[in-house]
């Protein structure tokens, strides 16, 4: 990965974050009448898969707290906000909420809301279609007992499809040391799969994704920013990843930032004028 991809794809962790950091300070202002799911801190996971990825046009199932997946494909930003207002305008009509946004223009399908059911349907859809397909899960999800043996059922078939896990450690707050005592990463291998067990650092994930083929799972390791659901930080000790490349970037990644927060605030003004 060069620096010219680093900064392709921190143009889309940047949109991811500064729409979160401005969920959250709706979220304050009482904005909202459903629960919000923010991705805000596991931002670089789907804008690293998407930069790689986007250009297969995958089906993409995900869960709760796939702002950052529904943005980094592409999602009309317009029709997320007013989904989040509760809006017919919404992408799911305003009906689905933060927990089940969908966008059919990026082959988005939304989650029901059985936990990990994303997971089986996805298996589904890839080998009814035969196209290439992403699924997003949690850590706690990944332990449904339907989940692994659907990600069995794909290794078997040889289907081509991904599974992302988005591993923050925790199922709301109980870490995965009181919940278990394997990774998801040694599960997928011993049913045939290829996998790893990675950071969120975009380099990593950048190159697992040039060194792997589907099936394949990634667990990826990441901290969310704020509370499981709603606004508010609970006391542990986190990695600020979008923190870390944006000084990294130095001046450009201040710039991207800064342009991305413009282009936020106006947006969301202008939604919220329609109310």
């Amino acid at each position: 990965m060069n620096n010219s991809d680093l900064i392709e794809i921190f143009k889309k962790a940047s949109l991811c974050r500064n729409f979160e950091e401005k969920v959250y300070e709706l979220i304050n202002l009482k904005k909202f009448k459903m629960p919000i799911y923010l991705s805000a801190g596991q931002e670089f996971i789907s804008s690293t898969i998407a930069y790689v990825l986007k250009n297969r046009h995958p089906l993409l199932f995900a869960q709760h707290r796939a702002h950052s997946t529904y943005l980094s494909f592409d999602g009309d930003i317009g029709k997320l906000i007013d989904e989040l207002l509760g809006r017919e305008t919404g992408c799911s009509y305003g009906m689905g909420g933060s927990a089940s946004i969908q966008e059919q223009n990026i082959n988005m399908f939304g989650h029901d809301g059985l936990m990990g059911s994303q997971v089986p349907i996805a298996v589904g859809a890839c080998l009814s279609t035969g196209r290439d397909t992403i699924s997003f899960m949690g850590d706690a999800s990944a332990e449904e007992d339907y989940v692994m043996s659907s990600i069995a059922w794909a290794g078997f078939k040889n289907l081509p499809i991904t599974f992302i896990v988005e591993d923050n450690n925790l199922s709301i707050l109980t870490e995965k040391k009181a919940r278990r005592n394997w990774e998801m990463d040694d599960f997928a291998k011993s049913v045939g799969l290829e996998a790893v067990n990675i950071q969120d650092d975009p380099k990593d994930i950048y190159e697992a994704l040039n060194k792997t083929k589907a099936p394949r799972l990634l667990n990826i390791n990441t901290d969310r920013l704020f509370w499981h659901a709603g606004a508010g930080q609970d006391d542990y000790e986190r990695v600020d990843r979008y923190a870390i490349i944006k000084e990294k970037l130095g001046a450009q990644g201040e710039q991207i930032d800064l342009k991305t927060k413009k282009y936020l605030k106006w947006t969301w003004e202008s939604h919220l004028e329609k109310q």
